[in-house]
Order: C-alpha cells, then structure tokens, then sequence
C-alpha cells in the first residue's frame, strides 16, 4: 500500500512542536533523530498515532523517532522540505545533543561513534569467521571428522574464507584508528597508519605474545633499544584499547599544531611530528599500559562470571534490553572484541543475540495477540527485523507499548543466559545478532547455542499468550481473547 509521506511528515512536524523546535535532523537506518531546542514541546501520544512510527525516545539529547528501514527515508525527505530546514548527518545532530549528556553518556556515544561506522566489516568477519569454523569442525556433520577431512578439495575454500574472515581482525586496529580519528577531530588517514604501525609485520604477533613473555620453547620478546630505552616489538592485533587511546592522543597533538605551524610548511611538519610522536607514545607507553588494562578488564569480567555465572547471565540476560533503549550497548562492542582477543572468544554476544531474539519472540505473540490490521503488520515487521537483530522497531514499536511482552521478553532472554553461560558457550567473533547467530558461535557449542534460542523463543511467547488475560488493558480491546 502506497504511502502519504507527506501527510505523515505534516503530522510529525506538528507533533514535535513545529519547525521552530528543531535545531537538526537527520535520519539513519530506521529512526528520524531530531536535535529539539525544546523538548516539553513533543506530543509524545500524538507521534504514537501517526501512521508507520513504530515508537519514540529520547536518547542522549536527541529525540528519535522510529520509522523502519525504506520508510524513514521518505518521511525524513518531506519533514526536511515541509520545516524549511537543511539535511544534516547523523553526526551533526548528535553533536547538537552534547550538551544535554552525562559524563557516562558522553562516553557511550564515544564508542557508538567510533564503532558503529566500522561494524559492518566485524560483522562480515565474524559470519565469514563462523562458516570457516563449521568447516573445520569435528563432528559437526560428519561423525570423528571435518568437513575439510572429509572432502579435501574444499580445502582451498577453507582457505580463502580464513583470509577474508581474518583480514578485518587482524587489521582492526587500523579500522578503529581511521573511526576514532575522525571523531575525535584528528586526520582519518594518519589514523589508518598509526593503527597499521600497530599491525606491522616487523612486530611481535600480538597472539604469540604470551608465548614469549612466559619465555616458553626458548621464546622472548624483541624490543627496540632507543637511546638506551626499551620499547617492546609488539603488535597489537585484534586490539581495541591501545588504538583507541592512542588515536585520541594523535588527534590531540595535530589539533596542537595545526594553528601553531605556518599553512606554507603544514603539509610537511604536521603528518611527520604527529605520527613520530604518537606512534613512539602508542608503541612505548599507551600500547602496553592499555594491553595490561584490557587484560585486567578482561580478567574481572571472566572472574565475576566463573565467580557466580548464573548470577552474572541472569543480570546480563535481564538488563541488556533496557541498555539497548539508553543506547549503552554500544560499550559491549569493545568488550567482545577484547574477549576474542584475549580469550580465544567472548560469551557476552551470544547472550546478546539471545536477547535479541527473545524480544522479538515476545513481539511475534503479540502478532497472534492483536486484532487490528495495523498493529499486526508492525508485530510481525518488527519481530522479522528483531530475529535479524535489530530490535528497536519490536520494542519500541510492540513491546514496550504494551508493556507485557517487553518483561515476557526480559525474562525469555534471561533464563537462555543462564542456560548458555552454564555451558560456557562461547562465540569466535561477533556476527549477526539474532537467529543466524549460531554460526558465529565456536562449533562444539553449538548444540546448547541451539537449545538457548529455543528457550528464548518459547518462553517470551508463551508468558505473553498466557498472561495477555490479565493484562486486557494492554492493548485496549485489540488483544485476541484466545490467549
């Protein structure tokens, strides 16, 4: 059905205060995200009842609008003509948001800003990483032996996906050099050498560093002698936190010198001083004090989860959800990356992706639960898009509306963490976070993997089918009476 999105942009406008409440806006996959200059302005029920919005927040000083993917766009295209205002990126509003933030949710939006716009290539290597790690999988398919035993010739196969899997893990760093220098203001391209100085081949492959510092088969690990100091010939792949750190140290020298060095001689100065300086601070200083740090952080988190896991999975299970509405999963990210480099895998994300599909397990029951051809429509688009892991369009659109589902959803996610975590699941790397997650996880996990997306699939749908009785305000008369 063909769509009235200027109608639709009219009514939003209205809803939101008018054009003179918005300072900018933009639009990214599936939300509008509107800096206001005045948020007691919004008519919060009133955006609920125009057609296609699935729900509405604000989140660290930006008010967001959810639309969905392929509607937002259009929608966004008329509100921009309609206020009279110039489009603007998604960057460019957030930073209008700023001065509304904490502390913490100033340094939230630091890694969503950094990660969010490299994700795609982890995501690609996590799922290329996961078929990889099926093929080599003993038992998995056939009994004492891998696919790869079993038909040699797919050997070369094997092969090139090992390379693809690797290539976006085993440079990392300059990914996240090139996303951290632009958001904190410095050159994108000095940010992709520094994170690949990082990376060099000359250096100690940060996986045999253990190795060699245990002095383990006569190993040792090299180190370059400058002026009678000792900095280690490390690298630093798979890494998060020193190129983080060291990104935001470059940016903070080039910003120095670029009004302090005469425009004639920039080009020459800046890129040399800015690099010398920070690649001998990132390999002397920051490189070892934040590997130590993410082991440390990596360390804690592995302790307090052995410690008491099923408290920790319970938690986690419960709390992650309400973290995506705050926008603080962000920071779970460079935690899961931590955990696959320091600890062969992570078992943060498959509990993600658990809860991933619990929420939309809950918004699928509310598809069988609601009478109107509207709400429907939004229930089962939302739980699709939440089974392939995105899961705002379920809970802001469904589930959180009626509340119910959201805690049958809370609960769904939480009883699968425990299950997995008590098994030790565990995932090589961070893939799609939703149904297609098991091929991310670590093949001989699997199976429980498996039995965990059953339970967060069967319980949020059966508590929401057995307690919508209860709860008959819920959705005003719209709820089915089969439940």
């Amino acid at each position: 059905m063909s769509q009235n999105y200027s109608a639709i942009a009219t009514q939003l406008l209205a809803a939101i205060g008018g054009a003179g409440n918005i300072q900018q806006a933009a639009h990214c996959l599936t939300r509008l995200r509107i800096a206001l200059r005045h948020d007691s302005l919004v008519q919060v029920d009133a955006i609920r009842q125009v057609e296609l919005v699935k729900g509405c927040f604000s989140n660290a000083g930006v008010f967001q609008i959810v639309i969905g993917a392929g509607d937002v766009d259009r929608v966004y295209a008329e509100l921009v003509a309609q206020a009279g205002i110039a489009t603007a990126t998604v960057a460019q509003v957030k930073s209008s948001g700023d001065h509304k933030q904490s502390r913490l949710q100033q340094l939230v939006k630091v890694f969503s800003d950094v990660f969010m716009p490299i994700l795609p290539a982890i995501i690609v290597a996590g799922l290329l990483m996961g078929l990889n790690n099926l093929l080599g999988a003993r038992g998995m398919f056939i009994a004492d032996k891998t696919l790869l035993q079993a038909y040699p010739g797919l050997d070369g196969v094997w092969g090139l996906i090992n390379m693809m899997a690797n290539t976006s893990f085993v440079f990392l760093p300059a990914l996240v050099g090139w996303s951290a220098a632009k958001r904190f203001g410095g050159s994108e391209i000095l940010g992709i050498v520094l994170g690949l100085l990082l990376v060099h081949p000359d250096l100690l492959n940060a996986w045999s560093y253990g190795k060699a510092a245990a002095g383990l088969d006569g190993a040792s690990v090299p180190y370059f002698d400058v002026f009678g100091l000792h900095i280690e010939k490390v690298g630093y792949q798979g890494q998060i936190l020193p190129i983080l750190a060291a990104s935001w140290v470059m940016s903070r020298i080039e910003l120095w010198l670029r009004p302090r060095v005469p425009n004639a001689i920039q080009l020459l100065v800046i890129p040399i001083v800015t690099i010398v300086i920070s690649g001998l601070l990132a390999l002397a200083v920051i490189g070892p004090l934040t590997r130590h740090l993410g082991i440390a952080i990596t360390d804690a988190l592995v302790y307090v989860f052995n410690l008491a896991p099923w408290m920790g999975a319970l938690l986690f299970g419960a709390l992650y959800a309400p973290l995506v509405l705050t926008g603080m999963h962000h920071m779970f990210i460079a935690v899961d990356l931590q955990l696959i480099a320091n600890q062969g895998g992570t078992f943060i994300w498959p509990m993600i992706a658990l809860s991933n599909i619990a929420q939309g397990s809950a918004a699928l029951a509310m598809f069988w639960l609601l009478k109107s051809p509207r709400d429907k429509s939004m229930a089962s688009t939302s739980a699709i898009s939440a089974f392939f892991g995105i899961t705002e369009p379920a809970m802001f659109g469904v589930n959180l509306r009626y509340k119910l589902p959201f805690y049958a959803g809370l609960t769904g996610s939480a009883c699968a963490a425990v299950l997995i975590t008590l098994g030790h699941v565990r995932a090589a790397a961070i893939g799609v976070g939703g149904l297609p997650a098991f091929i991310s996880i670590i093949p001989t996990f699997i199976p429980l993997f498996l039995l965990g997306t059953l339970v967060a699939i069967i319980v949020p749908i059966t508590l929401t089918l057995l307690l919508a009785r209860r709860h008959a305000v819920m959705a005003g008369d719209e709820v089915a009476q089969h439940a």
